[in-house]
């Protein structure tokens, strides 16, 4: 029985949308958690509304690499207060603790989102076969019919003094009518050639576990850890005429041509300045005529 002819009021199961199972949490703790590995433990909710919110507030008495998985998210949260909001089951909607503690400087936590955009979407392109770019700071791209569409997105936040709470929010199956904005995409619509939550979480976090072991030996430094040049070799944004919108309802405009050694984006302006920005909202501009 589909939903679509389930008598009214009938309580939904876990085999109400067939398309969409449930994530196995017994198969993926057996997969993920081994001792001396990063992920220590793995929890999966059938709903909450914030995966970031609720890792934070039991941060103090979970250990590093606590990972927390919802299959739907009702107060999903990006950048700049803007919300997320998917059908049940359709995405990965997960968050991860971490505690960089003193081998990494606080100021270089915050290429975190950076190294969670590069983990995640190297880990995809195997599990899923899809080419995935990164637009800075925070955001997964794939290609839709030759158009760039937003299937993912990253939100890091400190979890009181020594701790960073790295949410990942993924669109694996959304159909074309589901999408909540028309530059949306799904990696169903990508073409993937797996839509297997299961496995597509599995690769996330075994390469977020690479990546952030690489970062952390090295001090938390992006060059010898092969980060900034791995984020820039993924970026669709460098190269790109771009506009960024900043604090204070400031713009920039100009060619965003590198990535400095502390994760910000180096916009060259028409006036020859070359403007480093650290926090804003980035659109990339098509090119004239």
């Amino acid at each position: 029985m589909t939903p679509e002819n389930a008598p009214e009021g009938a309580p939904r199961s876990r085999w109400s949308d067939l398309d969409r199972p449930p994530l196995n949490a017994a198969a993926l703790r057996r997969a993920m958690l081994r001792p001396g590995g990063l992920w220590t433990s793995l929890d999966v909710v059938p709903t909450t509304g914030s995966t970031n919110s609720d890792l934070a507030a039991r941060a103090a008495s979970l250990e590093e690499g606590a990972v927390l998985v919802a299959e739907e998210q009702t107060a999903g949260r990006g950048r700049l207060d803007r919300t997320w909001t998917a059908p049940a089951r359709s995405g990965l909607f997960f968050s991860v603790l971490l505690r960089p503690g003193a081998d990494v400087p606080v100021e270089r936590w915050g290429w975190l989102p950076l190294l969670a955009g590069v983990a995640s979407a190297t880990g995809l392109a195997r599990a899923a076969g899809v080419d995935m770019s990164l637009k800075w700071p925070n955001d997964l791209l794939v290609k839709i019919e030759g158009e760039e569409r937003k299937t993912g997105g990253i939100l890091a936040e400190r979890a009181g003094q020594d701790a960073v709470v790295v949410g990942i929010g993924l669109n694996v199956t959304l159909h074309a009518d589901e999408l909540p904005v028309p530059a949306a995409g799904s990696l169903a619509l990508a073409n993937a050639i797996s839509t297997d939550r299961d496995p597509l979480l599995r690769a996330v976090l075994r390469s977020l576990e690479q990546w952030y072991g690489d970062w952390r030996a090295a001090g938390g430094d992006p060059g010898p850890s092969g980060l900034q040049a791995a984020y820039a070799a993924g970026c669709a944004t460098l190269g790109r005429t771009v506009r960024a919108e900043l604090p204070g309802d400031r713009t920039v405009t100009g060619e965003a041509v590198a990535l400095d050694g502390d994760g910000r984006l180096v916009v060259a302006t028409e006036d020859g300045e070359r403007q480093p920005i650290s926090a804003g909202d980035i659109v990339h501009l098509r090119p004239a005529g």
